[in-house]
């Protein structure tokens, strides 16, 4: 039953806004979403290396892998052919519920065949993977000169969502780093209320820079000092050790401070707090302990070793902090998606830009080296590396050191995308998130073993970027007679994957890291939850051709290519259309029970199991199948739609709007028919139950049992009844509310303007913009005179 499989792509969740600080400038507790009864009491995160699978886990995943096959090969020969051949006359509806049936079990157990092979490969690296020394960072990067440019696209977020999401970019330790957040608001909103919430999101990147320039001018003035005093050989003088303890004390105590200042309201300012501030204020308090047990054994390290710490605190507290806003700019594009708003600001990078203002639109034009004398109004640097970072994610403090280590290791020339696939933050206050996180964390173990196979795909919530790989990607096209170039596609709105195939296509690759260095929130309602699972169901099919097509070219260039690869990848892009509609069946249809067969538990068994395994090795519990299998009965027109929406642009060549996911503090609705289908569901497996209880076709009883009962907890536990009576009735009174006419009022009389009053520069600049109206009324057409 591998329709328990969710895929998870790039999340956009929602986080509950700081709250306001008092009167006597001391913060206020901010309230939370409540805490639900059966929600996550575990606050904790997993460790960050994964434990090493001991060799009889290894085993049972082979063995499983072993047992699925069999049991279906077993059941095709025991009970299909075996019904054919015994039942040569049972007539045409028999055989057609036959291959339909055997259909729906093939494509279900290739499902979970291919769960059981990915996690087989996560189970090969994270028993290989050895984690790299910190004295090995520090070497590589002590002269290092590339650059990396983190960007954060941000449409409507809650300010305080942003902040955390910046300040963890802002404090990772590279050389050379640059944090700009790219915010997608309309830059001149009229309401009061978004005009201040976009001024506060606008003034945190100054915030940061301001909050870091005090201890990064004095830890750069520490290491200037270091480095002008005489190098010696051997272990550094006692002066020079006690100096650097003393940075290391600042450094520790100005993150502690920080940390005890922040408001935490709920579990993922707990885990801002604790894992992004704290985490590395312990990793300088780990350094503390080294330097101090060399003090009081006379030695200590030698001046390389001493400058490579100076080296460290600089990464930590030196970074550059702006945002931009590409809808300032009519010469950009203004698609509404994520992958636009990166596109244009990749798009100036490397280049100087001067601002042409006309008709009150603002116009980039790049200048040239040669253009001598001239402003420069805007300067994008180019950077070596891109790191792409959802607003609603934290990344922990060596992300970038090591996934770009790991890219400039022997034998990586030609990734293009480093990550890690995020987790979910532990201690979700809704059943929900709770179990969202869930299938959150079971892709993260699956993403590392598609990356053993060769199978890696993009997703995009936070990934280290080779810029370079993209300029072999990137499509330009001309716009209203402006260049526009695409480095991510658009075109669906699994951006992340599309970008994936495009990048194997030109011969790149990609590898997910196999530690946890990064987390993502998931959707705290189920009106959340909606939109963003539906936009993850949609798009997969549209990419399939362009998949076959990277085979092709592969092929060409006599490149190898496992079988196994293009399996799993087929699977990731295609398993929701056939899980949704192999479930749809499998509910709806009463088959003959001469189908059923206990082999077909059999070959789904090893999957519930290797999950439930998972799931506890992931610190939830195995008890969870349970509730996921009914998180998906719930979700299943919402999945349903999303392939359905596919179909519908692959037919009519429409490109579907991006919806993003609602962030905000209260509860989203859902569509009505998303919570009525749920509940017909219950109602109809319940029908189905009395049935075939009826008849005596046993095996669709429990089926029907099980889908009821599921069905009706994960209700109860993800929507709640309240909220679908609530839901229901909004969807019912939007379908029947009809918008009421707006009377048309007459055309407004055009005054002549006088030759002072009439803008030449929009004239010049635009030309006759009334072309884009009827101009058979036009004054100035001549008419002829009809005689009568």
């Amino acid at each position: 039953m591998s329709e328990v499989l969710v895929r998870a792509g790039e999340n956009e969740a929602e986080t509950t806004e700081a709250s306001d600080v008092g009167a006597d400038n001391e913060p206020t507790a901010k309230v939370g979403p409540r805490r639900q009864w059966g929600s996550e009491k575990r606050s904790e995160p997993l460790s960050i290396v994964h434990p090493k699978p001991s060799g009889r886990k290894i085993t049972l995943g082979r063995l499983a892998i072993v047992v699925t096959i069999l049991a279906w090969l077993l059941y095709l020969f025991t009970t299909v052919v075996r019904q054919l051949a015994d039942n040569p006359n049972a007539g045409f509806r028999f055989q057609v519920e036959t291959v339909s049936y055997v259909l729906v079990v093939t494509f279900l157990t290739f499902s979970a065949l291919m769960y059981l092979m990915a996690r087989q490969g996560a189970l090969y690296r994270f028993r290989d993977h050895k984690r790299v020394p910190r004295g090995e960072l520090d070497r590589h990067f002590a002269n290092y000169h590339d650059g990396i440019t983190v960007l954060v696209p941000s449409y409507a977020e809650e300010v305080q969502v942003v902040r955390g999401t910046l300040w963890s970019a802002a404090l990772q330790e590279f050389p050379d780093l640059k944090v700009v957040l790219l915010l997608d608001d309309p830059p001149a909103p009229t309401d009061p209320a978004t005009a201040a919430k976009l001024d506060a999101t606008r003034a945190l990147a100054e915030e940061i820079s301001q909050a870091l320039s005090a201890p990064a001018a004095r830890v750069n003035a520490a290491l200037a000092t270091f480095r002008g005093r005489a190098a010696s050989t051997g272990p550094v003088p006692a002066a020079e050790l006690e100096a650097v303890i003393a940075e290391y004390e600042f450094a520790a105590a100005w993150l502690e401070e920080m940390a005890e200042a922040e408001v935490v309201a709920d579990h993922v300012d707990e885990f801002f707090v604790d894992l992004v501030l704290m985490g590395l204020a312990r990793e300088l308090r780990l350094v503390l302990l080294a330097l101090g047990a060399a003090r009081a054994q006379s030695t200590g390290p030698d001046s390389v070793r001493v400058e490579q710490l100076y080296l460290r605190l600089t990464w930590i507290f030196n970074v550059k902090t702006e945002y931009f806003e590409r809808k300032a700019y009519a010469s950009l594009s203004h698609e509404a998606n994520k992958a636009m708003n990166l596109n244009a600001y990749i798009s100036l990078m490397g280049g100087r830009w001067q601002h042409e203002v006309t008709d009150g639109s603002v116009v980039l034009r790049r200048r040239d080296v040669d253009d001598a004398g001239e402003a420069e109004d805007l300067v994008v640097p180019d950077t070596t590396y891109l790191l792409t970072l959802d607003a609603d994610s934290l990344l922990l403090r060596d992300y970038c050191l090591r996934l770009v280590y790991f890219l400039e290791s022997a034998g990586n020339e030609r990734v293009a995308v480093a990550q890690t696939p995020y987790s979910s933050f532990r201690g979700a206050p809704t059943r929900i998130e709770r179990i969202a996180g869930a299938s959150t964390d079971i892709q993260h173990i699956l993403h590392q073993g598609m990356t053993y196979y060769g199978a890696t795909f993009w997703v995009g919530a936070n990934a280290v970027i080779r810029k370079v790989s993209l300029e072999d990607i990137v499509e330009i096209e001309t716009v209203g007679g402006f260049e526009i170039r695409t480095y991510i596609q658009d075109r669906t709105v699994i951006e992340d994957t599309e970008s994936s195939v495009d990048l194997g296509t030109h011969g790149w690759t990609l590898s997910n890291y196999p530690e946890r260095l990064s987390y993502s929130a998931t959707p705290p309602d189920f009106g959340s939850l909606v939109v963003q699972r539906r936009r993850w169901a949609n798009g997969g099919l549209l990419i399939l051709p362009k998949l076959w097509n990277q085979v092709r070219r592969r092929r060409q260039r006599r490149e190898p290519i496992l079988f196994r690869e293009i399996l799993l990848r087929v699977n990731y892009m295609s398993s929701i259309a056939w899980a949704s509609f192999g479930l749809l069946f499998l509910l709806a249809y009463p088959y003959d029970s001469r189908l059923l067969s206990p082999l077909v538990l059999v070959a789904a068994l090893p999957y519930f199991l290797a999950m439930g395994s998972d799931l506890r090795d992931c610190g939830h519990r195995f008890s969870d199948i349970f509730r996921i299998y009914g998180f998906n009965l719930v979700l299943l027109p919402v999945n349903l739609a999303g392939v359905l929406k596919s179909l519908q642009q692959a037919f009519t060549g429409d490109k579907i709007p991006f919806v993003r996911t609602p962030k905000v503090k209260n509860r989203t609705a859902a569509p009505g028919l998303y919570v009525l289908v749920p509940y017909l569901i219950v109602l109809f497996s319940v029908f189905t139950l009395w049935r075939d209880g009826m008849v005596g076709n046993w095996g669709n009883v429990a089926f029907a049992a099980l889908n009821a009962i599921l069905a009706a907890f994960a209700i109860r536990a993800y929507i709640g009844v309240r909220n679908s009576v609530v839901d229901f009735g909004l969807g019912t009174l939007n379908w029947l509310y009809i918008k009421p006419k707006v009377p048309q009022t007459a055309a407004p009389v055009v005054v002549p303007k006088t030759a002072e009053e009439v803008d030449w520069q929009a004239l010049l600049y635009h030309g006759d913009r009334r072309l884009n109206r009827d101009l058979r009324g036009g004054s100035d057409r001549r008419r002829r005179v009809s005689q009568r």
